[in-house]
């Protein structure tokens, strides 16, 4: 029966300690996922979120890693096979954080980051997992995008300038491994509703005003977006770059 229940199924999640990272994890794994938890430098909160899954009957492990660094990714893979096993899917959330400025003041180191982070981070979570996708002629692969990379706003250059490239990377992939019946699918997030902005509200009626919707999504929009593009509800589905923005950006044909 086709469903979204992930039991027995190993997960993979990138900057799990961040605000949306948090939410992706608890959802996959009150889906039955066990999951891997991916932090940079906050051990502390990947650690909580941990706690919250096993007091809630599901498996997690912590994992650090730097995702622009080979090594370091394909160490966080042995570690995740020796714990939990082969990973089913994975979910590359991690980006770093910086300063929007004008194109004309952005420090060209920023767009370094933004590169490694959003292409090398894809890259190398390809290398480390997808093989053993490609053996079990299963998996899914899904990135985290945003409503941004199609609105090239002003001060966005070096955020949307390495998430255009993670997409072209991700369409490429999906055609290369479909055949393993494996999929690679991108969530692009609008400017959702996430702890930071519960715990201090931001003026939002201008953001608002675009959205078709009316309102702003939550971080768990997101998450529901993920665990069913993890399932078998979309099996047939692939090479996809889907907004959870409530309308504010559209694709067109």
């Amino acid at each position: 029966m086709i469903g979204m229940d992930l039991s027995g199924q190993v997960a993979v999640v990138t900057g799990a300690s961040g605000e949306l990272g948090r939410v992706i994890s608890r959802t996959l794994a009150q889906a039955g996922a066990a999951v891997a938890l991916h932090y940079y430098k906050n051990e502390a909160q990947a650690e909580a979120v941990k706690e919250e899954i096993v007091t809630g009957g599901g498996r997690a492990i912590v994992v650090q890693a730097d995702v622009s660094d080979k090594g370091s990714v394909f160490a966080m893979r042995d570690r995740v096979q020796d714990e939990l096993g082969d990973a089913d899917i994975i979910v590359n959330n991690a980006v770093h954080q910086y300063k929007w400025v004008s194109v004309l003041e952005q420090d060209e180191a920023d767009y370094q980051s933004q590169f490694d982070t959003c292409v090398i981070h894809n890259l190398l979570m390809a290398k480390a997992f997808v093989p053993a996708m490609i053996a079990k002629e299963a998996g899914r692969v899904i990135a985290i995008n945003t409503e941004c990379t199609m609105q090239c706003k002003a001060n966005q250059s070096a955020y949307i300038s390495g998430k255009a490239g993670q997409d072209r990377l991700l369409r490429v992939l999906a055609e290369e491994i479909g055949g393993h019946n494996i999929t690679v699918n991108q969530v692009a997030p609008g400017w959702m509703i996430s702890d930071k902005f519960r715990d201090q509200p931001a003026d939002d009626s201008g953001y608002i005003k675009s959205v078709p919707l009316g309102r702003r999504g939550e971080d768990q929009d997101i998450a529901n977006a993920v665990v069913f593009l993890a399932s078998d509800m979309a099996q047939f589905i692939s090479g996809c770059y889907l907004p959870v923005c409530g309308g504010n950006v559209m694709p067109r044909i």
